[in-house]
């Protein structure tokens, strides 16, 4: 956030100002050159391109800005304009760089512009006031607070300085503010931001603080930055050890004069830690400005990406998935993510498809049903605010008494998941012919399909649900192609394998089921209802007469197409999506609403 503290703060950055400003002209990244210009005929399709509006911060602070926003448009069609608060007599009109840049755009062939804010809140007047002047000429995406990339910045500026969570006290301080309802919005994000941090830093209490801007009401800056002040010094006089965070993005003219430096001086005889940084630079503000516009772009064949994720094992469970994989590895660049939901190991295969350029991934859960690991991973990947619960728990309920929650990837690729390979029809195509493979007599014989389960009892019914799906859709096989002949029952169970209560509870039920299909000279067949082989099924039934197809469904051609629909529709899918706009209000009495 761009906003300058008053002069009790940083007397230093107030006496250099106006020489400053005058130095500091504004500046437009304004080639181009390697994205080509369109013909401008009304026949093509609108290009999007990106006009990245970042505070002026004085000439080190915009100097950091440029070399971030170069990088930026190595990748993306993009122009760069500053925006700040105007001195007058200075010539410090900013709507002039602004329409620079729009028609700068639209001499590269650029007709779809969408502003990024490299602003902290969509409440900071610098930025309101830039988008009135953007009203109806561009789309707005939303500001850096929204996005779980800058919650990552606050975690480690937070995570450098903190020794022992659960005995220290955080303050978050930031800037900007000039009237009672943007600070009101400001300290809303930055207590959702300081409540990322507590969930893998669980301090003793945290506070946010919210300086006031010079274009404030004298009187009520005055009143509310001492208020801030005060609040920094109750917690420091507290027992234990007190963390202070600036996190806005200041003004930085030189290595000295800066915002943070104005603070530092301001509190240097106080009993602090103090983290000497800002929001600005960090590795995950280039990422936040590719993931914004990768929103906006269409996920063109050489930009796409898959990273599937089944559970894996030993190695000839690898090796049947990768046969299941390797038809599509001449259309997809794929990575696999083998484990439950692994944040370093999706982490790993992710950075690898960005590296070949990827900006948008399919990611894939290779599991028997969907919800299974889907909370885990959508946390994982930044598609969900709300952590999964932990452990070996393929219903992945969140529980807030678990531990941390993983860490969430780094990336600025956009994402679109699917899962559930049980879920597809033609899985029973798959059981029809693992049950012909082993049975002889089948007047005679019951099947019992045998999946893996899940903890939770709802979860667990729904499973055998889709289970009785593919058993129906074999009953109606037989009676329209006479293919599939009469067994005396086939019936659907799971074991709750790693859950040992409810596992002894099913055990027990399964063994009178097999004791039941053989009675009477009958014959028990046990089916595996997993990717790969029958797991522990032998072991937990040690003892039973049954005779078991354990082969599971992998390799086979029916796995194949599955991933081959799903990852078409999930392409499909974010072709359709509609990218996240925000509308940034400079009207108070809408605010109010």
């Amino acid at each position: 956030m761009a906003a300058y503290m008053d002069s009790r703060i940083i007397p230093r950055i107030v006496r250099g100002a106006a020489v400053f400003f005058k130095t500091s002209a504004f500046c437009i990244g304004l080639s181009l050159a390697d994205y080509g210009a369109a013909s401008g005929k009304e026949s093509l399709p609108a290009r999007t391109g990106f006009l990245v509006i970042a505070p002026d911060r004085g000439f080190l602070g915009n100097q950091e800005t440029r070399e971030l926003f170069a990088e930026f448009k190595s990748t993306h069609p993009a122009v760069l304009a500053f925006a700040g608060r105007e001195y007058a007599g200075t010539g410090g009109d900013y709507s002039g760089y602004l329409t620079q840049a729009i028609e700068e755009l639209g001499r590269n062939g650029i007709s779809d512009i969408v502003a990024v804010p490299l602003f902290l809140s969509a409440e900071d007047p610098w930025l309101k006031k830039a988008a009135a002047r953007l009203a109806g000429k561009v789309r707005f995406a939303p500001s850096m607070a929204q996005s779980h990339l800058t919650a990552q910045i606050l975690l480690d500026r937070t995570a450098a300085l903190s020794r022992d969570p659960a005995q220290e006290r955080l303050v978050i301080v930031g800037s900007g503010a000039i009237d009672e309802p943007g600070e009101l919005a400001m300290r809303g994000e930055l207590e959702r931001l300081g409540s990322y941090v507590t969930r893998y830093l669980p301090f003793k209490e945290v506070r946010v603080g919210i300086y006031y801007g010079r274009e404030a009401e004298a009187g009520l800056q005055s009143r509310k930055n001492q208020a801030v002040d005060d609040l920094v010094m109750r917690t420091a006089a507290k027992k234990g050890r007190t963390l202070v965070i600036p996190f806005f993005i200041g003004a930085k003219y030189d290595s000295h004069m800066s915002a943070v430096n104005g603070l530092k001086e301001k509190f240097a005889e106080l009993d602090i830690a103090w983290d000497g940084q800002e929001i600005l630079p960090h590795p995950n503000a280039l990422l936040f400005l590719k993931k914004t516009a990768n929103n906006h772009l269409p996920p063109t064949p050489d930009k796409v990406g898959i990273v599937i994720m089944p559970h894996g094992a030993n190695q000839p469970y690898n090796d049947a998935v990768e046969q299941v994989v390797a038809p599509l590895r001449s259309r997809y660049r794929i990575e696999m993510a083998y484990g439950m939901a692994d944040p370093v190991t999706i982490s790993r295969a992710v950075s690898r498809l960005e590296q070949q350029g990827v900006g948008h991934i399919v990611f894939v859960r290779m599991y028997a049903v969907s919800p299974q690991m889907k909370a885990a991973s959508d946390y994982i990947l930044g598609l969900s605010d709300v952590p999964p619960g932990q452990g070996h728990d393929h219903g992945d309920a969140h529980d807030p008494a678990d531990a941390a929650p993983p860490s969430q990837v780094r990336s600025a690729a956009v994402f679109s998941t699917f899962g559930g390979y049980e879920e597809d029809p033609a899985i029973a195509g798959i059981l029809y012919e693992r049950i012909m493979e082993v049975s002889k007599t089948p007047q005679q014989e019951t099947v019992i399909v045998l999946a893996h389960g899940s903890e939770r009892d709802e979860d667990d019914e729904k499973w055998r649900t889709v289970i009785n799906g593919h058993i129906e859709r074999l009953r109606t096989r037989r009676e329209q192609a006479s293919d599939l002949p009469r067994f005396r029952g086939i019936h659907a169970a799971t074991i709750r394998e790693d859950w040992p209560e409810k596992r002894e509870q099913a055990i027990a039920r399964l063994k009178e089921m097999i004791r039941q299909g053989n009675r009477d000279g009958g014959r028990t067949l046990l089916i595996s209802h997993r990717l790969y082989g029958g797991g522990p099924y032998r072991s937990f039934l040690k003892g039973e007469e049954f005779t078991m197809n354990d082969k599971g469904f992998a390799p086979h051609p029916v796995l194949t197409r599955w991933l081959e629909r799903g990852i078409a529709n999930a392409i499909r899918d974010m072709k359709d999506m509609k990218p996240q706009t925000h509308r940034i209000n400079d009207s108070k009495e809408k605010h109010h609403e």
